[in-house]
């Protein structure tokens, strides 16, 4: 199991790791709304201490941008909306 540090680095490195299609695109979004912010006084990255793995941020990234793809609708929401329900909702 990965260190809550080495877990925030991860999702840093998988969220500027090179976009290779659509999906990739909204990795922005994410990234703004943890304010650009990879550290562990972050509270938005609090999600990280119940996941064990890279594997799993790679998922968990892969499940949110696919969730972007098929229902996030533009005129009716803001992307941090969208993303703070998935954090909280899943």
């Amino acid at each position: 199991m990965l260190i809550f540090r080495n877990k925030i680095k991860h999702l840093e490195l998988y969220l500027y790791k090179e976009k290779k299609n659509y999906a990739d695109s909204f990795k922005n979004d994410i990234i703004i709304y943890f304010d650009e912010n990879f550290s562990t006084s972050n509270k938005c990255l609090n999600f990280l201490k119940y996941i064990k793995n890279e594997k799993d941020i790679e998922n968990w990234v892969d499940n949110l941008l696919s969730r972007f793809v098929m229902k996030f609708d533009g005129e009716f929401e803001q992307e941090t909306d969208f993303i703070f329900d998935y954090l909280t909702n899943g």
